[in-house]
């Protein structure tokens, strides 16, 4: 019999290299994955705000500091991994993951930024406009064709969006525009993930992608840089290994089963995010975020459903 020990590395491996489909564990692994996303947007709040309900954690918190500790954090989670795990790696292709790299570093920092101005849920529902700006990117960059069907799913999710950014509002509009280049850069990033799958295992381009995050975030934070106070710096730590994980959870999740199956599980985050920030924050969502928020989970599920049929096996 193995040790707890080994039974330990063992299960971690086999978490790693999956062999077998497994819709249960996916889908449990997806909504595993959107509570710890959920929460990274929830401590970067906190940074960026200064407190964490009635905790003062110290003064605001510049967004590209936060963004610097999610990926320093990150990296030293994932190179502990990798050093226990020792996974094969290829010859990466530096130049996408540069790409990659570098419009995730942006589309992160900005949506930290976002979450000190609007409610997580607001944050949260925005993000998931990451695959309409993908696929728009699609087609000049990929040469892919867009049916109506998919232009009308990324027409109702651009709507709910307008609905968030609350024109008028001066704050809140501009989280909700913070929140929205966020989303458009993270859509640009799966361009250039899209181009590596295949190519490269998860484990390398989760690795390769954070060093490359690090040592831009390593050098955007230097003229901003302050000293983190313990609970600042307890916060970027969990901010770095929640992504880590959820990052990890996710990939295992598409591993497992068809994305067009896991991809609806991760709409959970914007329960997570407002259950979150009520906890936390005491925001309650009003009609607004309600309302916006099923707009463009609306679109973003037509998206996704379109996706699976396209996808799915032709009868002959």
């Amino acid at each position: 019999m193995l040790a707890p020990a080994g039974r330990s590395l063992h299960m971690l491996r086999a978490m790693m290299i999956p062999r077998a489909q497994n819709p249960g564990l996916a889908a449990l692994l997806t909504l595993l994955a959107a509570a710890l996303a959920a929460g990274t947007t929830l401590l970067a709040k906190a940074l960026g705000t200064g407190t964490l309900g009635a905790q003062v954690l110290g003064p605001p918190m510049h967004a590209l500091q936060i963004s610097h500790g999610r990926f320093a954090f990150a990296l030293l989670s994932l190179a502990l991994a990798a050093a226990v795990l020792r996974p094969q790696f290829v010859r990466p292709a530096l130049g996408l993951h540069v790409t990659r790299s570098a419009l995730g570093f942006g589309g992160v920092t900005l949506m930290f930024a976002a979450a000190a101005f609007i409610p997580l849920s607001d944050a949260t529902a925005i993000s998931f406009l990451n695959p309409v700006f993908g696929m728009m990117l699609a087609i000049p960059l990929l040469g892919e064709r867009v049916g109506p069907v998919r232009w009308a799913a990324a027409v109702i999710a651009l709507i709910g969006a307008a609905v968030l950014t609350r024109p008028g509002t001066e704050s809140l509009q501009t989280g909700a525009l913070l929140a929205l280049g966020a989303a458009a850069l993270l859509g640009a990033e799966l361009i250039a993930t899209k181009k590596l799958a295949g190519r490269e295992a998860p484990m390398q381009v989760l690795l390769v992608n954070n060093v490359i995050g690090a040592m831009i975030a390593t050098l955007a934070v230097i003229p901003v840089w302050q000293t983190p106070t313990a609970p600042q710096w307890a916060a970027l730590a969990g901010i770095g290994v929640l992504m880590a994980g959820a990052q990890a959870c996710f990939i295992n999740a598409m591993a497992r089963a068809d994305a067009s199956y896991v991809a609806p599980f991760f709409y959970a985050a914007l329960v997570f995010a407002a259950l979150y920030d009520f906890a936390f924050f005491g925001v309650q969502p009003d009609l607004i975020s309600i309302s916006g928020g099923a707009i463009i989970l609306s679109g973003a599920g037509l998206l996704a459903w379109r996706q699976a049929r396209l996808r799915a096996p032709k009868s002959v």
